[in-house]
């Protein structure tokens, strides 16, 4: 399904950073790869009204709770990514069953380790202050920038979408190849 709402580009990112947009492997590998400790903590899973949006790419009827999950993504101590993983009531007892489980495991890990979820394309997003994801990843900053990119795709499994969206915060540019 396409994204209407965010863009296929990432015009206006800079060059260091839209390495780490594109990037269509595992954003936690990567991020492992370029540390020395890794660790994921959980903010909120469970039960939550979603925007419009999200509910579209996820063919449910809005105002319709689905599952959430909100993480940071922490390396060497400091926080280089929130995600924010959104799926459909229907599918936790089935297909997406193991969402629910995970507390603070890594969704990558589960999602790049099997072999029939599909991923499709990213879209882009420079998140302003009054964007509600962009005020849920700036929480733990101490001095947040104007804008903090984001991208987002959709992960199927037998035909049941999963969102993930990824906003990345300014320690993601101090992480450096270990390789």
């Amino acid at each position: 399904m396409s994204d209407k709402f965010w863009l296929g580009t990432s015009i206006g990112c800079g060059a260091e950073l839209a390495q780490w947009l594109h990037d269509r492997g595992s954003l936690t590998r990567r991020i492992q790869q370029r540390c020395t400790s890794f660790n994921v903590r959980n903010v909120h899973s469970g039960l939550a009204n979603i925007p419009q949006d999200e509910s579209a790419l996820l063919r449910i009827a809005s105002k319709q709770l689905a599952y959430v999950r909100e993480v940071y993504l922490y390396a060497n101590d400091h926080p280089v990514v929130f995600a924010h993983s959104v799926v459909a009531r229907e599918h936790l007892h089935g297909t997406w069953a193991d969402v629910r489980g995970l507390g603070n495991k890594p969704l990558g890990a589960m999602l790049f380790a099997h072999p029939l979820v599909e991923r499709k394309p990213l879209h882009y997003k420079a998140l302003r202050y009054s964007h509600p994801l962009y005020q849920h990843a700036a929480h733990v900053l101490s001095a947040p920038p104007r804008r903090l990119w984001a991208r987002r795709s959709l992960f199927y499994l037998h035909d049941a979408p999963l969102l993930v969206t990824e906003v990345f915060l300014p320690e993601i540019l101090g992480l450096v190849s270990r390789i």
